[in-house]
């Protein structure tokens, strides 16, 4: 049974909608990317998942046994978070509040999770170290460390590498995978970089204020990659670029009254060589240059 089922849901501000037509479920164990540019309605999905939101249509279920409680959330950090004057340890073992019921103090369990968390994320030795004295990425990993101490079912994680360098970024997607992998704990990532999503999700949900895709990762590489191609290489911009670098290099020809012997010609990248001698071709057969292509490309 799915933990989490999304059914004809929709959400808004204001009466304003911000996102709709949400139809998904998450299954125990998936690795759920959700994707989109800014604004179209990610992070107010999350928000909805944790029944922060309410949705403005539809529904949203969670079944096999989940509760509100039992989900981990790694939200976005602000400037005053990251300045917080507590060590890694203690912000670690908050994860453990909802746990801990109308108990006053945190057991000997809370404290074990802890630990065991901070040590499977690689980050034990900074225990003691206050949370406002470590990098980024060891924050990030802190706040992770955090959130796996509220859960053993799933995750909501809501762009965890925002603001990291590159190295930070790919060694967080590293650990978040591990962690999906070795304890079967579910993922659903809230991200802009899609690329660095497909490359460890399972599963992708990609959103522009509305769905417009949810299934594997493999049918959105190949639905996706031939969007991406078709709009880079029909896009009015490149057209425009490639017809004059094309009319340029025929116009030369035409004045010095030379035949062009071409190996390769490009001017702004490869796909762009490809239009460039489709123009020189026509600008050949129209008589406004002469053109020999030696290696067709």
């Amino acid at each position: 049974m799915a933990l989490l089922t999304c059914k004809d849901a929709s959400f808004a501000y204001e009466g304003h909608t911000v996102v709709s037509g949400l139809n998904f479920s998450v299954e125990s164990g998936d690795y759920l990317c959700i994707a989109g540019e800014n604004g179209s309605g990610k992070s107010t999905l999350i928000k909805g998942l944790l029944r922060l939101k309410a949705p403005q249509k539809g529904s949203i279920f969670m079944g096999d046994g989940l509760k509100a409680n039992e989900i981990g959330y790694l939200p976005q950090q602000t400037a005053v978070q990251k300045d917080f004057p507590a060590s890694a340890y203690e912000v670690t073992l908050s994860g453990r509040l909802s746990r801990r019921g109308v108990r006053p103090f945190y057991s000997k369990s809370d404290k074990m999770n802890a630990k065991e968390n901070l040590t499977r994320l690689g980050i034990w030795e900074l225990r003691n170290r206050c949370y406002r004295e470590l990098s980024g990425g060891q924050q990030q990993r802190v706040l992770l460390a955090r959130a796996l101490c509220a859960t053993q079912k799933i995750l909501l994680l809501d762009e965890p590498v925002a603001g990291l360098d590159p190295v930070a970024t790919q060694d967080l997607y590293r650990q978040i995978s591990k962690i999906n992998r070795e304890t079967g704990i579910t993922i659903v990532m809230v991200s802009h970089d899609i690329h660095g999503a497909v490359k460890y999700a399972g599963k992708i949900l990609h959103l522009k204020n509305e769905q417009v895709f949810f299934g594997t990762t493999a049918d959105y590489r190949e639905v996706n990659g031939m969007i991406n191609i078709l709009t880079e290489m029909f896009s009015y911009a490149f057209l425009v670029r490639a017809v004059v670098v094309g009319l340029l290099v025929s116009l030369c020809a035409a004045l010095l009254g030379v035949s062009l012997v071409l190996k390769r010609y490009s001017m702004i990248g490869d796909g762009l060589s490809h239009v460039g001698f489709g123009t020189l071709a026509v600008a050949t057969a129209m008589n406004v240059a002469p053109l020999i292509v030696s290696i067709p490309v």
